[in-house]
Protein backbone atom coordinates (compact mmCIF):
# COMPACT_ATOMS: atom_id res chain seq x y z
CA UNK A 1 0.00 0.00 0.00
CA UNK A 2 1.53 3.40 -1.29
CA UNK A 3 1.58 5.54 1.79
CA UNK A 4 2.38 8.79 -0.07
CA UNK A 5 -0.03 11.61 -0.12
CA UNK A 6 -0.31 13.19 -3.31
CA UNK A 7 -0.05 17.12 -2.88
CA UNK A 8 -2.84 19.38 -3.11
CA UNK A 9 -2.36 22.47 -5.30
CA UNK A 10 -3.15 25.64 -2.94
CA UNK A 11 -6.27 27.90 -3.85
CA UNK A 12 -5.33 30.10 -7.12
CA UNK A 13 -4.77 33.47 -6.58
CA UNK A 14 -6.08 34.10 -9.87
CA UNK A 15 -9.24 31.90 -9.80
CA UNK A 16 -11.00 33.99 -12.63
CA UNK A 17 -8.00 33.89 -15.04
CA UNK A 18 -7.24 32.25 -17.85
CA UNK A 19 -5.25 32.93 -20.82
CA UNK A 20 -4.96 36.30 -22.20
CA UNK A 21 -7.09 37.33 -25.08
CA UNK A 22 -3.79 38.66 -27.18
CA UNK A 23 -2.45 34.87 -26.33
CA UNK A 24 -6.28 33.75 -28.09
CA UNK A 25 -5.91 35.72 -30.94
CA UNK A 26 -2.55 35.42 -31.98
CA UNK A 27 -2.99 31.61 -31.74
CA UNK A 28 -5.73 32.15 -33.65
CA UNK A 29 -4.35 33.55 -36.44
CA UNK A 30 -1.51 31.54 -36.58
CA UNK A 31 -3.64 28.67 -36.50
CA UNK A 32 -5.78 30.52 -39.84
CA UNK A 33 -2.93 31.98 -41.52
CA UNK A 34 -3.97 35.46 -40.69
CA UNK A 35 -2.70 38.86 -40.63
CA UNK A 36 -2.23 39.39 -36.82
CA UNK A 37 -3.18 43.27 -35.95
CA UNK A 38 -4.28 41.92 -32.86
CA UNK A 39 -1.12 41.67 -30.84
CA UNK A 40 0.51 44.87 -30.32
CA UNK A 41 3.69 44.78 -31.84
CA UNK A 42 5.72 46.17 -34.71
CA UNK A 43 6.60 43.64 -37.45
CA UNK A 44 9.42 45.78 -38.17
CA UNK A 45 13.49 45.49 -36.89
CA UNK A 46 14.51 48.99 -34.52
CA UNK A 47 17.06 50.92 -36.06
CA UNK A 48 20.18 49.44 -36.92
CA UNK A 49 22.03 51.93 -34.40
CA UNK A 50 20.42 50.28 -31.55
CA UNK A 51 21.70 46.64 -32.76
CA UNK A 52 24.93 48.05 -33.20
CA UNK A 53 25.17 49.43 -29.53
CA UNK A 54 23.82 46.09 -28.26
CA UNK A 55 26.94 44.71 -30.06
CA UNK A 56 29.04 47.45 -28.94
CA UNK A 57 27.57 46.95 -25.14
CA UNK A 58 28.57 43.30 -25.18
CA UNK A 59 31.56 43.52 -26.88
CA UNK A 60 32.67 45.98 -24.05
CA UNK A 61 32.34 43.42 -21.76
CA UNK A 62 28.75 44.16 -20.16
CA UNK A 63 27.74 40.93 -19.46
CA UNK A 64 26.92 40.81 -15.56
CA UNK A 65 24.60 42.07 -13.38
CA UNK A 66 23.78 45.59 -13.48
CA UNK A 67 23.03 47.40 -10.50
CA UNK A 68 19.56 46.98 -8.89
CA UNK A 69 17.97 49.97 -10.25
CA UNK A 70 19.26 50.63 -13.54
CA UNK A 71 22.54 51.53 -15.04
CA UNK A 72 23.92 55.06 -13.74
CA UNK A 73 24.20 56.69 -17.28
CA UNK A 74 20.83 55.37 -18.34
CA UNK A 75 19.02 56.82 -15.45
CA UNK A 76 20.96 60.37 -15.98
CA UNK A 77 19.70 60.63 -19.51
CA UNK A 78 16.48 60.03 -18.58
CA UNK A 79 16.31 62.24 -15.75
CA UNK A 80 17.81 64.78 -18.39
CA UNK A 81 14.78 63.87 -21.21
CA UNK A 82 11.82 63.95 -18.83
CA UNK A 83 12.99 67.44 -17.47
CA UNK A 84 13.32 68.64 -21.05
CA UNK A 85 9.77 67.13 -22.11
CA UNK A 86 7.69 67.62 -18.87
CA UNK A 87 9.84 69.99 -16.83
CA UNK A 88 10.42 67.87 -13.76
CA UNK A 89 14.08 66.98 -12.73
CA UNK A 90 13.93 63.80 -11.18
CA UNK A 91 17.04 62.37 -9.51
CA UNK A 92 18.35 59.75 -11.17
CA UNK A 93 20.12 58.26 -8.19
CA UNK A 94 16.73 57.73 -5.75
CA UNK A 95 14.30 58.87 -8.39
CA UNK A 96 14.68 56.79 -11.94
CA UNK A 97 14.14 52.91 -11.80
CA UNK A 98 14.67 50.54 -14.95
CA UNK A 99 12.07 47.46 -15.32
CA UNK A 100 11.51 44.25 -16.76
CA UNK A 101 8.93 45.60 -18.95
CA UNK A 102 5.95 48.23 -18.25
CA UNK A 103 3.88 44.95 -17.06
CA UNK A 104 6.55 44.28 -14.24
CA UNK A 105 6.61 47.92 -12.81
CA UNK A 106 3.12 48.35 -12.77
CA UNK A 107 2.89 44.87 -10.53
CA UNK A 108 5.73 46.17 -8.67
CA UNK A 109 4.32 49.59 -8.35
CA UNK A 110 1.09 47.93 -6.71
CA UNK A 111 2.56 45.63 -4.43
CA UNK A 112 4.47 48.82 -3.17
CA UNK A 113 1.51 51.34 -2.71
CA UNK A 114 -1.61 49.18 -2.35
CA UNK A 115 -2.00 47.08 0.93
CA UNK A 116 -3.14 43.35 1.16
CA UNK A 117 -7.19 44.67 1.93
CA UNK A 118 -7.04 47.57 0.98
CA UNK A 119 -8.47 48.98 -2.71
CA UNK A 120 -7.16 50.61 -5.71
CA UNK A 121 -9.23 52.24 -8.79
CA UNK A 122 -9.48 51.01 -11.96
CA UNK A 123 -10.53 52.54 -15.38
CA UNK A 124 -12.52 50.46 -17.97
CA UNK A 125 -12.18 49.30 -20.48
CA UNK A 126 -8.63 48.56 -18.62
CA UNK A 127 -5.14 46.76 -19.67
CA UNK A 128 -5.62 42.96 -18.24
CA UNK A 129 -2.90 43.09 -16.22
CA UNK A 130 -4.32 45.57 -13.79
CA UNK A 131 -6.82 43.47 -11.83
CA UNK A 132 -4.40 40.77 -11.57
CA UNK A 133 -1.70 42.61 -10.66
CA UNK A 134 -4.13 44.09 -7.55
CA UNK A 135 -5.12 40.51 -7.17
CA UNK A 136 -1.84 38.88 -6.45
CA UNK A 137 -1.67 42.28 -4.28
CA UNK A 138 -4.79 40.89 -1.66
CA UNK A 139 -6.36 44.13 -2.76
CA UNK A 140 -9.54 44.83 -4.31
CA UNK A 141 -9.82 46.35 -7.83
CA UNK A 142 -12.80 48.86 -7.90
CA UNK A 143 -14.10 49.38 -11.51
CA UNK A 144 -15.17 52.99 -13.15
CA UNK A 145 -16.16 52.65 -16.23
CA UNK A 146 -15.05 55.32 -18.86
CA UNK A 147 -17.61 57.03 -21.40
CA UNK A 148 -18.98 53.99 -23.44
CA UNK A 149 -19.23 56.48 -26.17
CA UNK A 150 -15.93 58.62 -26.13
CA UNK A 151 -13.90 56.31 -23.57
CA UNK A 152 -13.40 59.53 -21.73
CA UNK A 153 -13.19 59.71 -17.83
CA UNK A 154 -16.36 60.69 -15.43
CA UNK A 155 -14.55 62.32 -12.34
CA UNK A 156 -17.90 62.73 -10.77
CA UNK A 157 -18.01 58.53 -10.61
CA UNK A 158 -14.56 57.90 -10.14
CA UNK A 159 -15.30 60.04 -7.00
CA UNK A 160 -18.28 57.92 -6.01
CA UNK A 161 -16.19 55.10 -6.10
CA UNK A 162 -13.42 55.81 -3.46
CA UNK A 163 -13.83 54.27 -0.27
CA UNK A 164 -12.21 54.84 3.05
CA UNK A 165 -9.91 52.18 1.85
CA UNK A 166 -8.99 53.49 -1.31
CA UNK A 167 -5.62 54.00 -1.94
CA UNK A 168 -4.93 54.31 -5.60
CA UNK A 169 -5.83 54.70 -9.25
CA UNK A 170 -4.82 53.28 -11.98
CA UNK A 171 -4.72 55.41 -15.28
CA UNK A 172 -3.54 55.01 -18.62
CA UNK A 173 -3.02 57.70 -21.07
CA UNK A 174 -2.59 57.59 -24.25
CA UNK A 175 -5.14 55.04 -23.87
CA UNK A 176 -5.02 51.04 -24.09
CA UNK A 177 -7.50 49.84 -26.29
CA UNK A 178 -9.26 53.68 -27.24
CA UNK A 179 -6.50 55.62 -28.29
CA UNK A 180 -7.85 58.59 -26.20
CA UNK A 181 -5.66 61.14 -24.60
CA UNK A 182 -6.32 62.91 -21.57
CA UNK A 183 -6.13 66.59 -21.61
CA UNK A 184 -4.60 68.99 -19.11
CA UNK A 185 -7.45 69.70 -17.63
CA UNK A 186 -8.29 65.86 -17.32
CA UNK A 187 -5.46 65.22 -15.80
CA UNK A 188 -5.30 68.73 -13.15
CA UNK A 189 -9.23 67.00 -12.50
CA UNK A 190 -7.39 64.08 -11.78
CA UNK A 191 -4.66 65.70 -9.48
CA UNK A 192 -7.35 67.40 -7.46
CA UNK A 193 -9.00 64.31 -6.90
CA UNK A 194 -6.14 62.77 -5.80
CA UNK A 195 -4.93 65.44 -3.34
CA UNK A 196 -8.82 65.32 -1.74
CA UNK A 197 -8.94 61.71 -0.95
CA UNK A 198 -5.15 61.59 -0.44
CA UNK A 199 -4.59 58.75 -3.14
CA UNK A 200 -1.45 57.24 -4.99
CA UNK A 201 -1.43 57.34 -8.71
CA UNK A 202 -0.40 54.80 -10.79
CA UNK A 203 0.09 56.47 -14.27
CA UNK A 204 0.89 53.50 -16.87
CA UNK A 205 2.39 56.44 -20.10
CA UNK A 206 3.92 53.15 -21.98
CA UNK A 207 2.36 55.37 -25.73
CA UNK A 208 3.63 58.86 -24.44
CA UNK A 209 5.35 59.95 -27.81
CA UNK A 210 2.50 58.50 -30.38
CA UNK A 211 -0.12 61.46 -30.08
CA UNK A 212 -1.53 62.48 -32.65
CA UNK A 213 -2.96 66.35 -34.19
CA UNK A 214 -0.79 68.39 -32.02
CA UNK A 215 -2.17 67.32 -28.88
CA UNK A 216 0.40 67.51 -25.95
CA UNK A 217 0.95 64.48 -23.99
CA UNK A 218 0.16 65.31 -20.14
CA UNK A 219 2.54 63.12 -17.94
CA UNK A 220 1.55 62.75 -14.31
CA UNK A 221 5.67 63.88 -14.19
CA UNK A 222 3.97 67.40 -15.81
CA UNK A 223 2.06 68.43 -12.81
CA UNK A 224 3.39 69.22 -9.68
CA UNK A 225 0.60 67.68 -7.28
CA UNK A 226 0.38 64.61 -9.58
CA UNK A 227 4.18 64.26 -9.75
CA UNK A 228 4.32 64.24 -6.26
CA UNK A 229 2.15 61.36 -5.77
CA UNK A 230 2.58 59.29 -8.75
CA UNK A 231 4.61 56.43 -9.92
CA UNK A 232 4.84 57.03 -13.47
CA UNK A 233 5.70 54.20 -16.07
CA UNK A 234 7.27 53.88 -19.56
CA UNK A 235 8.40 51.77 -22.25
CA UNK A 236 11.44 51.74 -23.79
CA UNK A 237 10.03 48.43 -26.12
CA UNK A 238 7.22 50.31 -27.40
CA UNK A 239 9.49 53.83 -28.25
CA UNK A 240 12.25 52.06 -29.95
CA UNK A 241 10.46 49.08 -31.73
CA UNK A 242 11.53 46.41 -29.28
CA UNK A 243 8.73 45.19 -27.45
CA UNK A 244 10.49 41.71 -26.64
CA UNK A 245 13.38 43.38 -24.85
CA UNK A 246 11.00 43.90 -22.20
CA UNK A 247 12.22 46.92 -20.73
CA UNK A 248 10.70 49.87 -18.93
CA UNK A 249 11.59 52.39 -16.76
CA UNK A 250 9.80 54.42 -13.71
CA UNK A 251 9.68 57.60 -12.29
CA UNK A 252 8.53 58.59 -8.92
CA UNK A 253 9.73 61.36 -5.67
CA UNK A 254 12.39 59.38 -3.52
CA UNK A 255 10.06 58.24 -0.62
CA UNK A 256 7.66 56.27 -3.14
CA UNK A 257 10.65 54.91 -5.39
CA UNK A 258 12.24 53.87 -2.17
CA UNK A 259 9.11 51.82 -1.58
CA UNK A 260 9.11 50.09 -5.10
CA UNK A 261 12.39 49.32 -5.04
CA UNK A 262 12.29 47.02 -2.22
CA UNK A 263 9.99 45.21 -4.00
CA UNK A 264 11.74 45.60 -7.38
CA UNK A 265 15.02 43.77 -5.49
CA UNK A 266 13.09 40.72 -5.20
CA UNK A 267 10.70 39.90 -7.66
CA UNK A 268 12.91 40.71 -10.61
CA UNK A 269 15.99 42.82 -9.03
CA UNK A 270 17.93 43.44 -12.37
CA UNK A 271 17.13 44.21 -16.07
CA UNK A 272 19.58 42.79 -18.58
CA UNK A 273 22.54 44.94 -18.55
CA UNK A 274 24.11 45.33 -22.73
CA UNK A 275 20.54 46.45 -23.73
CA UNK A 276 20.53 48.76 -21.38
CA UNK A 277 23.93 50.48 -22.15
CA UNK A 278 22.78 50.36 -25.82
CA UNK A 279 19.45 52.49 -24.65
CA UNK A 280 22.08 54.83 -22.63
CA UNK A 281 23.68 55.20 -25.76
CA UNK A 282 20.94 55.93 -28.31
CA UNK A 283 19.13 58.42 -25.81
CA UNK A 284 21.62 60.62 -26.69
CA UNK A 285 19.61 61.69 -30.17
CA UNK A 286 16.30 63.12 -29.29
CA UNK A 287 15.20 61.73 -32.98
CA UNK A 288 13.40 58.38 -32.71
CA UNK A 289 11.12 59.39 -29.99
CA UNK A 290 10.43 62.78 -31.27
CA UNK A 291 9.73 61.58 -34.87
CA UNK A 292 7.70 58.52 -33.71
CA UNK A 293 4.15 60.65 -34.00
CA UNK A 294 4.87 61.05 -37.35
CA UNK A 295 5.49 58.12 -38.20
CA UNK A 296 2.84 56.35 -36.57
CA UNK A 297 0.52 59.16 -37.63
CA UNK A 298 1.59 58.41 -41.70
CA UNK A 299 0.24 54.77 -40.35
CA UNK A 300 -2.69 55.81 -38.78
CA UNK A 301 -4.20 57.50 -41.42
CA UNK A 302 -3.24 54.69 -44.22
CA UNK A 303 -4.97 52.65 -42.14
CA UNK A 304 -7.91 54.80 -41.78
CA UNK A 305 -8.52 55.41 -44.77
CA UNK A 306 -8.02 51.84 -45.69
CA UNK A 307 -10.73 50.85 -43.59
CA UNK A 308 -13.38 52.87 -45.63
CA UNK A 309 -13.93 50.22 -48.16
CA UNK A 310 -14.44 47.42 -45.50
CA UNK A 311 -17.97 49.23 -43.68
CA UNK A 312 -16.42 49.45 -40.28
CA UNK A 313 -16.33 52.74 -38.29
CA UNK A 314 -13.17 53.95 -36.88
CA UNK A 315 -13.13 55.33 -33.69
CA UNK A 316 -11.24 58.69 -33.53
CA UNK A 317 -7.59 57.51 -32.23
CA UNK A 318 -5.58 60.44 -30.40
CA UNK A 319 -2.88 58.09 -29.85
CA UNK A 320 -1.14 54.43 -29.37
CA UNK A 321 -0.79 52.30 -32.42
CA UNK A 322 -4.36 51.22 -32.05
CA UNK A 323 -7.02 51.80 -34.02
CA UNK A 324 -10.63 50.95 -32.63
CA UNK A 325 -13.86 50.42 -35.10
CA UNK A 326 -17.22 49.91 -34.38
CA UNK A 327 -19.37 46.75 -36.22
CA UNK A 328 -22.64 46.90 -34.96
CA UNK A 329 -24.36 48.17 -38.28
CA UNK A 330 -22.38 45.16 -40.12
CA UNK A 331 -22.83 42.59 -37.44
CA UNK A 332 -25.13 41.55 -34.36
CA UNK A 333 -22.51 39.01 -33.21
CA UNK A 334 -20.90 39.69 -30.07
CA UNK A 335 -17.19 41.44 -30.12
CA UNK A 336 -15.43 38.33 -29.60
CA UNK A 337 -17.64 35.71 -32.11
CA UNK A 338 -16.48 38.90 -34.46
CA UNK A 339 -13.41 39.24 -33.99
CA UNK A 340 -12.78 34.88 -33.86
CA UNK A 341 -14.97 35.10 -37.60
CA UNK A 342 -12.88 38.05 -38.72
CA UNK A 343 -9.61 35.90 -38.23
CA UNK A 344 -11.08 32.89 -39.71
CA UNK A 345 -13.23 33.57 -42.30
CA UNK A 346 -11.63 37.01 -43.43
CA UNK A 347 -8.09 36.56 -42.09
CA UNK A 348 -7.57 39.55 -40.43
CA UNK A 349 -7.11 39.56 -36.40
CA UNK A 350 -8.26 42.05 -34.39
CA UNK A 351 -8.76 42.22 -30.24
CA UNK A 352 -12.13 42.44 -28.89
CA UNK A 353 -12.64 44.71 -26.32
CA UNK A 354 -14.49 42.60 -23.92
CA UNK A 355 -11.81 41.18 -22.16
CA UNK A 356 -10.95 44.44 -20.98
CA UNK A 357 -13.97 45.22 -19.10
CA UNK A 358 -14.71 42.71 -15.92
CA UNK A 359 -18.51 42.12 -17.36
CA UNK A 360 -18.79 42.77 -21.00
CA UNK A 361 -20.86 45.85 -22.13
CA UNK A 362 -21.77 45.11 -25.46
CA UNK A 363 -20.15 47.64 -27.01
CA UNK A 364 -19.59 45.94 -30.11
CA UNK A 365 -15.75 46.99 -30.92
CA UNK A 366 -12.83 45.39 -31.83
CA UNK A 367 -9.03 46.98 -31.94
CA UNK A 368 -6.88 46.74 -34.74
CA UNK A 369 -2.68 47.32 -34.16
CA UNK A 370 -1.40 49.33 -37.16
CA UNK A 371 2.42 49.02 -35.80
CA UNK A 372 2.96 47.42 -38.95
CA UNK A 373 4.90 47.57 -42.14
CA UNK A 374 2.45 49.29 -45.07
CA UNK A 375 2.58 46.19 -47.22
CA UNK A 376 0.61 43.97 -43.90
CA UNK A 377 -1.47 47.00 -43.45
CA UNK A 378 -2.51 46.97 -47.14
CA UNK A 379 -2.53 43.36 -47.18
CA UNK A 380 -5.10 43.28 -44.10
CA UNK A 381 -7.42 46.43 -45.95
CA UNK A 382 -7.50 44.67 -49.22
CA UNK A 383 -8.62 41.43 -47.27
CA UNK A 384 -11.32 43.52 -44.79
CA UNK A 385 -12.56 45.10 -47.85
CA UNK A 386 -14.51 41.87 -48.78
CA UNK A 387 -16.16 42.51 -45.82
CA UNK A 388 -19.57 43.81 -46.83
CA UNK A 389 -19.76 41.13 -49.89
CA UNK A 390 -19.06 38.26 -47.10
CA UNK A 391 -21.85 40.25 -44.28
CA UNK A 392 -24.19 40.11 -47.16
CA UNK A 393 -24.49 36.23 -47.87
Amino acid sequence: MNSEASPVLPPSRLPGVGTTIFTVMSKLASDHGAINLGQGFPDFPPAPSLAEAVNQAMAAGHHQYAPMAGVPQLRQRLAEKIQRLYGRLYDAETEITITAGATQAILTAVLALVPAGDDAIILEPAYDSYAPALAMAGARAVRVSLDPVTFRPDFERIAQAIGPRTRAILINSPHNPSGVVWTREEMQALADLAQRHGLFVISDEVYEHMVYDGRPHISASSLTALAERSIVISSFGKTYHVTGWKIGHVVAPAALMAEFRKVHQFNVFCVNTPMQHALAQVLQDDAPWRDLADFYASKRSRFAQGLAASGLEPIACEGTYFQCVRYGHLSDQSDLDFARWLTAEVGVAAVPLSPFYAQAPGLQVVRFCFAKQDATLDSALERLATLPRRLSR
